[in-house]
Parts: C-alpha cells; structure tokens; sequence
C-alpha cells in the first residue's frame, strides 16, 4: 500500500478510449484504496470553452488533500502532515516536508508506489511546479515509466500544466512515450485541448503521426473533439513544416 488514499491522480488508462459510435471520450481518474476496500474515480474537467490564458485542467478531488487546489483554506493541518506519504506530499507541494523525508531515506526520492507512480509524476500530475523543480534539482528521475506506462510528461501534458511539460523536456524526457493504449503526451495535450502544452510539445519534435489504439491521430482527436484551438496550432505547425521543405 502506498499511502496515497485520500488523493486522486490521473488515470490515463482510460483517457482516450473513444467510442467510435457518437465521439464519446471519457476521462476518469481513480487512486487506489485497498485499504478501505473500495475504488474512488473522479472526473477530469477539459477546458475547451475556456481562453487560452484560462487554459487548465480542473480535477474533482477529495477535500482532504486538495482544497488548496481549488483555491479554498487547507483542510490537513499542519500537524497532521507528518503522517502523509511522501507521494502525498509532493501532490500537495509541500516541499519543505518532503526535503524532510529525503534527508532521512534519500531513497524515497524515486520511490515508486503500487501503481509505479513516483513522487515527481505525482507533482507533476497536480501542477506542482516548486515540487517538480525541487525533486529534478535533487536527481528525480523524469524518465521513469509507470506500470501502464505512465510518466512525468505524459501526465502534465493530460492535466495541462505547460510549464512542468517545458522543465520536463529540458531533462531530455522521451517526447513520444506512450501509455498502454498508445496515448502520447501530445495525444494528451490534444485530447484536453491545452494549447500551450500542445506548442511547447510540438517545438520540440513530437511526433504528429503517432496514432492511439482507438485510431486517432492528434489532427484526427482535434477534429472530432471540436478543439478548435489546439486544431489551428497543429494545422499552424503543418504549415511551417512544410515551409521548410519548400
């Protein structure tokens, strides 16, 4: 057991499974809770209608690890923090207590849980940038790959964080990773249509060719989404390839 009950990330397993019969993408995120004998799923809210500066995705969590993720007064007290996992702790971004742990176990820093998930790609899942900038500085491994495949990348592309995506990129992460179902991180980045994620992605050379398992690519996700946003970056990025050549 890892801890993290209380705290929901991403579940990319199921994220861009589209049915082909009516374009109807769900999006789950779940954690594991063995321990209470049940399986908490939340749902991750796109910003399709929002502005580009407006641009993030929103996550249902549970109050008690995340209200600060909302915008509301913390819920965990401070003298609660103690016995949270340092997997929960980098979710929530407090860094000073997961320095803590590191300077007694430095080997949690790239501790993986029951799904695989390490401290970073738990950040990085929660747009926790001090975090992510903390853990990289102290050697976290940015290309460690999940047992679905999951990584860093993949899951900031998903939640929309476009700065995480750029420090990640900085590390020289594998831009084209891909899930279990063949999600890439711009398949992701597509899929919630982040545009600023789906431009920093695509200046660095992922791959537009790259298919998911349901058989869409980026340009193809776009369209049938209705993104109309994320559609001009990539149609824009065509056409500067093809400038190139020319």
């Amino acid at each position: 057991m890892d801890g993290t009950d209380g705290v929901e990330i991403p579940d990319l397993a199921a994220s861009l499974h589209i049915f082909s019969d009516d374009l109807a993408l769900e999006s789950t995120t779940c954690l594991s809770g063995e321990a209470r004998g049940e399986r908490l799923n939340g749902v991750m809210v796109t910003t399709e209608n929002m502005g580009v500066d407006e641009e993030e995705s929103l996550l249902k969590y549970s109050t008690t690890l995340t209200n600060r993720q909302r915008g509301n007064e913390v819920t965990v007290r401070p003298a609660t923090l103690d016995i949270l996992s340092i997997h929960q702790l980098a979710a929530q971004g407090e860094v000073l207590q997961v320095a803590t742990h590191l300077s007694k176990d430095n080997s949690l820093l790239n501790r993986q849980d029951e799904r695989g998930l390490t401290p970073l790609m738990w950040a990085a899942a929660f747009g926790e940038k001090a975090m992510v900038d903390f853990l990289l500085e102290n050697g976290a491994d940015p290309s460690t790959i999940a047992w679905e495949r999951e990584s860093a990348l993949t899951l900031a592309s998903s939640g929309g964080y476009a700065v995480i995506v750029k420090r990640l990129l900085e590390h020289g992460v594998d831009i084209n990773a891909y899930d279990w179902n063949g999600g890439t991180p711009l398949l992701y980045a597509v899929r919630g249509n982040h545009v600023r994620c789906a431009e920093a992605l695509l200046d660095k050379g992922a791959d537009m060719n790259i298919e998911a398992d349901s058989g869409y690519s980026p340009m193809a996700l776009a369209v049938a989404l209705g993104h109309k946003q994320v559609q001009k970056v990539l149609e824009d990025h065509i056409l500067k390839l093809l400038k190139k050549k020319a």
